[in-house]
């Protein structure tokens, strides 16, 4: 029986709960093991055989299931949901410096293993047995061993027009929730002699360009881009293959699949982009409106928001 008496939490006599601070409206199950300093919200449900090791923080509305191990340090924000036999490591040895973090709303599957010193973004999804050794961005899905993105989530997908032979044909583009971000539809002329895609300045781009790269021969598995710019305009083009590219304003997001050399995408500033899921031939050309500057890139999402003062999320 647990030493410690908390009258509006309710612990199973065969749990084990040596922290006086357990917030009200919590559960602890049976068999489960909270040491001493840990420290547990409101409205908690710590599964049986779950352990909680000291220094551990939950925040509140948190689901821990049935045999997770919760190793310090390691904190916990808000609602988040983590699976059975789900295990976050502790340190390699004495004297390890880190914290793990899990941020609001994050979702962690069964039996996925967390390698200690990693921050699991905001709403993010790690799948059923993943084996994560790298850190995870907010709203990203990963999976596998060692765990990759395969997807984003909070995100719709939007499913292009399938390009017709002759550009009078063409639909209009669909319009993005990223209201500042535009598809924009290029011309194609074909004849005996290939195919040929266009754009001007001023018709299809809305700015003069200064610099351009391409990206390519990239691992299908990796991840580019996750920044914003303060200023710079980006316009993107697939010239070949296909390449998932995700955009979020702080408010809301989209994804869209560039596999076309007859559709560009206009990124303007302070839109977070993100470009994933390139396929092997994958080439995709960046037009930009200014020269390399360093000091133009916003490189940490919680940085974004707050330069569009918008709330962490």
């Amino acid at each position: 029986m647990s030493p410690i008496d908390l009258p509006d939490v309710f612990i199973h006599s065969h749990a084990l709960v040596e922290s006086p601070f357990i917030g009200a409206g919590s559960r602890i199950g049976a068999f489960a093991h909270v040491l001493p300093g840990a420290r547990i919200g409101q409205d908690v449900d710590i599964g049986d055989h779950a352990l909680v090791d000291g220094q551990v923080q939950i925040g509140q509305r948190v689901q821990v299931r049935p045999g997770a191990q919760l190793w310090a340090p390691l904190v916990v924000e808000d609602d988040v949901r983590i699976g059975p036999n789900t295990v976050f490591s502790g340190p390699a040895g004495p004297g390890a410096a880190g914290c793990s973090k899990v941020g609001a709303g994050a979702v962690i599957g069964a039996n996925a293993t967390l390698r200690f010193g990693l921050s699991i973004g905001p709403r993010a999804q790690v799948q059923d047995g993943a084996v994560v050794t790298r850190d995870v961005p907010p709203h990203a899905i990963v999976s596998g061993n060692p765990a990759h993105i395969v997807g984003y989530a909070d995100t719709p997908h939007l499913d292009l027009p399938v390009a017709p032979r002759a550009a009078s044909q063409l639909a209009a583009p669909p319009v993005l929730n990223v209201a500042t971000a535009r598809l924009v539809a290029l011309p194609k002329i074909v004849d005996l002699r290939g195919a040929l895609s266009f754009g001007e300045i001023g018709t299809h781009l809305p700015f003069t360009p200064q610099r351009f790269f391409m990206v390519y021969d990239v691992p299908s598995k990796e991840v580019r881009g996750e920044h914003a710019h303060k200023a710079c305009h980006q316009f993107l083009v697939c010239v070949k293959g296909s390449v998932s590219v995700v955009l979020d304003d702080g408010r809301a997001r989209d994804e869209v699949t560039l596999d076309s050399a007859r559709m560009g995408l206009h990124i303007p500033p302070m839109v977070w982009g993100i470009q994933y899921q390139f396929s092997p031939d994958a080439v995709l050309l960046v037009l930009a409106s200014d020269t390399y500057a360093a000091d133009d890139y916003i490189r940490k999402y919680e940085d974004f928001l707050a330069a569009r003062g918008l709330p962490g999320r």
